[in-house]
């Protein structure tokens, strides 16, 4: 499935492209320690329960295990492909963004900023401007990637 039809509506695709992408980058950057954590739970021995409650005996339990590990492995494999994909769609298009046009949209989608808080705010100050052009800025900023994303808007 192409990362582009995640992404429908062109302008609130934009915008859920924006708050994606702290969590995309994580993903890949994070992506072969956890491999290597699941890989290392995989062959290990498992430790014995001492809660004094009676426990049944599992003679399959090592395979259990090794089934749940590659499982989970295949499951963070396909998720960093996915990771990869929008970057590779994502990244072209934000880097052709101005640095003044990146630091609005970051304030406004990226900050942990659920939409308009202090963000208007945040970007008046930052350019010594007033509210109204501060969200006039971020539709600009906005509108730019859309069309670097999708193409004609």
């Amino acid at each position: 499935m192409n990362i582009i039809w995640r992404y429908l509506d062109k302008r609130s695709a934009t915008i859920a492209a924006v708050k994606d992408y702290d969590a995309m980058k994580f993903i890949i950057d994070n992506t072969d320690d956890e491999v290597l954590e699941v890989r290392d739970k995989m062959t290990g021995v498992g430790s014995p329960n001492w809660d004094g409650m009676p426990h049944a005996h599992n003679p399959s339990a090592g395979e259990d295990r090794i089934l749940k590990g590659i499982e989970e492995i295949d499951i963070l494999k396909e998720r960093y492909r996915q990771a990869v994909e929008y970057m590779e769609w994502f990244q072209p298009a934000w880097d052709e963004l101005s640095e003044d046009e990146q630091y609005v949209l970051e304030v406004f989608y990226q900050d942990e900023n659920s939409y308009g808080s202090y963000a208007a705010e945040t970007v008046a100050e930052h350019f010594g401007i007033e509210h109204t052009s501060a969200h006039k800025k971020k539709n600009r900023a906005l509108d730019h990637l859309t069309v670097l994303l999708f193409g004609k808007a």
